[in-house]
């Protein structure tokens, strides 16, 4: 049985019994040809003004021979939703999951149990897959850790790997090998010097690429900050006060502090705050800029592809004033 999961959720419950379900997002956004789906997403009666992550979730479930699908219906995107209800419409075995937005630890675990019993598994087999797929994320760690402090990983190879994360790319294993030895090839590169840090939040870029571009222009990425919640970074703790701390579900005040403490450790000099088209997370855009102690550029985006011309010289810009600005303090 093929199963897709429209964003990331505790995906030792189904693994434990065997299964390794896909990340819809990840299958539409690698396809050969998303804008393909997106258009057959609208020729099939999905609105022009809905995201492009909907309509291609929406394209790739039905056209890529997934059976069952584990809808987030609480702590993300909330047109999932209505998206789930059409989907069972059309034949396709729903399970919804929600992140309690109140952040309660009982409220959580009974939406696990929920999850527990739909796909026969128990909690010992949970417990025992948590931690073996923690030593998967551990490696991820030290990728990470190699892209801000070793300096020798990309933005756009911390984001592959990290996004990839929410599904091991549907073989634990296998994306364990290619993790450990991206790590050990890496880890022989001269370190990279660029002149502006940048950090990245938001969801991930629906801009192909967005960060080539950067580093053509002088700057690198060496945060990615829902990517690396994609990871379960507090996999040391309980698995439950885990799923607690992963930060995207929960509302806009934990990630700022997540970003914060972030933008501190990796010394970042400015934060490209991405927000896709008709999302409500484009108002926390606001919250953002008052809170973080650095400049903030907001890009927005559509449909997959390269960057606009005005979004290329927005960055320009403002690559230009974080360097007069650490001029300003030499």
């Amino acid at each position: 049985m093929k199963i897709g999961i429209t964003s990331t959720v505790p995906i030792e419950i189904p693994i434990s019994t065997g299964n390794c379900p896909l990340d819809l997002n990840n299958l539409f956004i690698s396809s050969p040809n998303p804008k393909f789906l997106i258009q057959l997403a609208e020729s099939e009666g999905l609105p022009q003004n809905i995201c492009s992550w909907i309509k291609g979730i929406y394209a790739i479930t039905l056209h890529d021979e997934v059976d069952h699908v584990i809808a987030v219906t609480g702590g993300d995107c909330s047109n999932t939703i209505a998206l789930a209800e059409i989907l069972q419409r059309k034949g396709k075995r729903i399970t919804p999951f929600e992140y309690p937005i109140s952040g309660e630890i009982q409220r959580l675990k009974e939406e696990f149990e929920r999850l527990i019993i739909t796909f026969h598994t128990t909690w010992e087999d949970v417990y025992l897959t948590y931690r073996s797929l923690n030593e998967i994320r551990s490696k991820l760690m030290e990728l990470d850790r190699l892209t801000y402090e070793g300096n020798v990983v990309s933005g756009y190879e911390n984001h592959l790997f990290l996004v990839s994360s929410s599904d091991f790319e549907g073989n634990p294993k296998a994306y364990e090998a290619k993790v450990m030895a991206f790590i050990s090839e890496v880890k022989k590169r001269p370190p990279f010097k660029e002149e502006i840090r940048l950090g990245y939040v938001g969801v991930p870029p629906i801009f192909g690429d967005i960060y080539s571009v950067l580093e053509d222009l002088g700057a690198r990425v060496v945060f990615n900050e829902v990517q690396r919640q994609f990871s379960l970074p507090s996999f040391e703790m309980p698995i439950l006060k885990a799923y607690l701390s992963y930060t995207y579900p929960y509302g806009i005040a934990r990630r700022i502090r997540d970003i914060r403490e972030q933008i501190r450790l990796r010394q970042i000099d400015g934060i490209i705050h991405y927000v896709q088209n008709f999302c409500y997370r484009q108002l926390y855009d606001i919250l953002l800029r008052e809170e973080l102690p650095v400049a903030v550029l907001t890009l927005e985006g559509n449909e997959p592809g390269p960057l606009d011309k005005r979004s290329l010289v927005r960055i320009e810009g403002f690559l230009e004033m974080l360097r007069a600005q650490k001029r300003a303090w030499i």
